[in-house]
């Protein structure tokens, strides 16, 4: 059994009760830390995909740009969430984690549209995938 002094910001409420097993605790942690690790990536992939597109190019290449930088920094800001600030409380953490997984999710669907963009899309859905699982150890 782990037990906690005081209840820790960003778990879960069974996560922080003293019957909470050390199972569930390595779960929470797993998944925590695999959603964070999928965001890194899609931060990585959408920024490199949108320094791929022309600016100056046709407008389908400016909305993949606009999508892939606001992708890049939302799943920034949400892996920074995850493995750095330890003071945000439950809601706090899964009203970021939804965002990033909806965001992800549009922007793969913006990469679909386009040839060649098929590896960030793919990356897109994998980091929605971590996020809905990490959504779902919150409960």
């Amino acid at each position: 059994m782990v037990a906690f002094d005081r209840p820790r910001s960003g778990y879960p409420p069974g996560v922080t009760s003293t019957t909470t097993s050390q199972q569930e605790l390595i779960r929470f942690l797993e998944d925590r830390f695999a959603c964070a690790q999928a965001c890194t990536e899609c931060a990585r992939e959408c920024a490199l995909r949108a320094s791929l597109a022309d600016p100056d190019g046709p407008e389908g290449q400016e909305r993949v740009r606009r999508k892939g930088i606001m992708c890049a920094e939302v799943c920034d800001a949400t892996c920074r969430a995850l493995s750095e600030q330890a003071d945000l409380d439950e809601a706090a953490v899964r009203l970021q984690v939804e965002w990033c997984r909806t965001v992800s999710l549009e922007c793969a669907r913006v990469f679909d549209e386009h040839p060649g963009a098929e590896e960030s899309a793919r990356v897109c859905r994998a980091c929605a995938r971590a996020c809905t699982d990490f959504l779902a150890t919150l409960g």
